[in-house]
């Protein structure tokens, strides 16, 4: 597989107190494929996604060494605008957390922050993402209805569409379908595998079978360690490492 990358990793250490999350983590992840984080719980999955668009530095006591690059750019340089990464990237959360607004403001509320006033333009960005997210055909006749009272399934895609209308490049998901039931994961996981075609996408999973369903690439970590990262069909095939052997295969959790 090549592999170009928007996000390059290199020495990443993060601590919390005297507390080691993450140990010198080097990695490329690969551009337009979906990269799926697996590991044990409490490897630090969550934390080395949220170090991609800093989200690590609303944590107290949190001190990151290292470097992360995004589109060259090192996004832990002390001269880096956060905003500016952060704008780069969607996240879907574990749970959906729609704002306390109409559907149709909800999708327009990143654009009027980047200041477009455009109605024209503001409808069809509303209308092509949600036609992306899967939501349109469900929603089209209520886009004045509060967003609150969409499914939480319905929620998550929503909380996708708005994510996307402010055109990053590069989406990631921290355990995106945990909250959901089975149906309304597919619709994820299926809005996901097309997505890839024009962003970086980026999935924390503790299913394995989710991962080998959607994932391209794949990144085990362990007490946090990286101990393996490559093609999905290779590592679930015939992985190097015995930890990720073990792993796979059930004996450790």
């Amino acid at each position: 597989m090549e592999l170009t990358s928007h996000i390059s990793i290199r020495n990443l250490n993060v601590s919390h107190g005297q507390t080691e999350i993450l140990k010198d983590i080097s990695l490329d992840i690969p551009d337009r494929k979906i990269t799926a984080i697996i590991g044990p719980s409490g490897c630090g999955k969550t934390t080395l996604l949220k170090s991609m668009n800093r989200l690590v530095d609303t944590t107290d006591e949190i001190e990151v060494r290292g470097e992360i690059y995004v589109d060259g750019e090192n996004i832990y340089d002390p001269k880096t605008e956060v905003t500016h990464i952060r704008r780069k990237m969607g996240l879907l959360s574990q749970k959906p957390q729609v704002l306390p607004m109409s559907i149709y403001d909800n999708i327009a509320y990143g654009p009027r922050i980047h200041g477009l006033r455009n109605k024209k333009k503001l409808n069809e960005i509303v209308e092509h993402y949600l036609r992306v997210s899967g939501l349109w055909d469900e929603v089209k006749d209520r886009l004045s209805s509060p967003a609150s009272r969409l499914s939480v399934g319905q929620q998550q895609r929503l909380c996708l569409a708005r994510g996307l209308a402010v055109e990053p490049e590069i989406i990631l998901g921290d355990e995106p379908t945990s909250a959901l039931d089975p149906q309304s994961s597919q619709h994820v996981e299926r809005c996901l595998q097309q997505l890839k075609a024009d962003y970086t996408v980026v999935v924390v999973t503790h299913i394995l079978r989710q991962a080998k369903r959607i994932a391209d690439y794949i990144v085990f970590l362990y007490l946090g360690e990286l101990v393996e990262h490559g093609p999905a069909a290779e590592v679930f095939a015939n992985p190097r490492n015995a930890r990720t052997r073990s792993y796979l295969t059930g004996e450790i959790s």
